[in-house]
């Protein structure tokens, strides 16, 4: 990669990304930047560990499919998924990385990371991702805090408030570390709290079968405010419900040729012009399918019945 991060060799026009490649989605604001509108989560890179090749192999087609946004984390597998894309994403690639801090590799515990909330963590964390990535400054970087969301739900010295977070946080965005500040896994009341320090975007589970975050996403909206789903098709976490599953997406994905999956990143697309995606996966297939999914139209009719998919939230803990 760049030693800069935020390198951008060319001005590429709104439709087109630096490459000269569609927007899978079209374009969106991000950190100030325009982005395709779906781009790629790095989590399930882990998954190649033992084939670096292939994890580059993902990473540059991705480019080549039109993402210029790519989301990763020092405590994906453990550094892995961060040095893949500093020896796969080229600066001509105007590809936007965002990482996140928060949390720690843990390889040893019965969940392969712990939380990192303290200020003095949080700053620890941005440096290993610096290194890891080669870069001098993230142009984006996510506070993973534990207020909402399935997860780890902090505890002991690892309740530590916004304020005295967001004054790091902000203290590395002066220095130059950081380009931007985001949130993830946060409250309305936390995301209200957090945007007078300026907040890029939010990262928060929301799909089409669970969206208790509603009054949060209007929010984002009215601030101009990218609101950046995980699990966007729902999840693996027992009890939780899965956008696949449901009988009117299934329904909509046999009208339209596409597969449910498809139907369920679609959704998100047409519901607010703020959404972003960042769907993950170890296949080549897969992803072209992710990227194919922003082509897709939803007519009013589908809109609706997809809409009135009952929304069946699940708030699980794990830790």
């Amino acid at each position: 990669m760049t030693s800069t991060g935020s390198s951008s060799p060319s001005t590429p026009s709104p439709g087109t990304t630096a490459t000269g490649v569609p927007r899978p989605g079209g374009p969106g604001l991000l950190a100030g930047r325009t982005v395709s509108r779906i781009g790629y989560g790095a989590m399930q890179l882990e998954r190649l560990r033992g084939d670096r090749a292939a994890a580059a192999a993902i990473l540059r087609r991705a480019v080549e499919l039109g993402t210029d946004h790519i989301d990763t984390a020092q405590f994906y597998g453990d550094g892995f998924a961060n040095e893949a894309i500093r020896e796969a994403i080229r600066p001509e690639d105007g590809v936007l990385v965002v990482s996140k801090v928060g949390a720690t590799p843990d390889s040893g515990g019965p969940v392969p990371l712990r939380l990192a909330q303290r200020p003095e963590e949080l700053r620890a964390s941005v440096e290993d991702n610096l290194t890891s990535l080669g870069l001098d400054q993230i142009p984006l970087v996510n506070l993973r805090r534990t207020d909402s969301g399935p997860g780890l739900r902090a505890e002991g010295d690892q309740v530590v408030d916004l304020d005295d977070q967001m004054a790091v946080m902000v203290a590395m965005r002066d220095e130059g570390k950081i380009g931007a500040i985001g949130l993830s896994s946060v409250s309305l009341d936390v995301l209200r709290r957090g945007i007078p320090a300026g907040i890029a975007c939010v990262q928060n589970a929301y799909s089409l079968v669970a969206r208790d975050n509603e009054d949060m996403l209007d929010l984002c909206v009215a601030e101009g405010i990218a609101w950046v789903p995980y699990f966007p098709l729902g999840s693996a976490f027992p009890g939780m419900p899965k956008v696949a599953e449901e009988p009117a997406v299934v329904a909509a994905a046999q009208a339209l040729g596409s597969t449910p999956s498809q139907v369920g990143l679609s959704w998100l697309l047409h519901h607010a012009p703020n959404v972003l995606l960042i769907p993950g996966t170890a296949n080549a297939g897969h992803l072209q399918a992710n990227a194919a999914a922003g082509a897709i139209v939803l007519d009013e009719a589908t809109l609706a019945a997809l809409d009135a998919v009952p929304h069946r939230p699940g708030d699980i803990a794990l830790g």
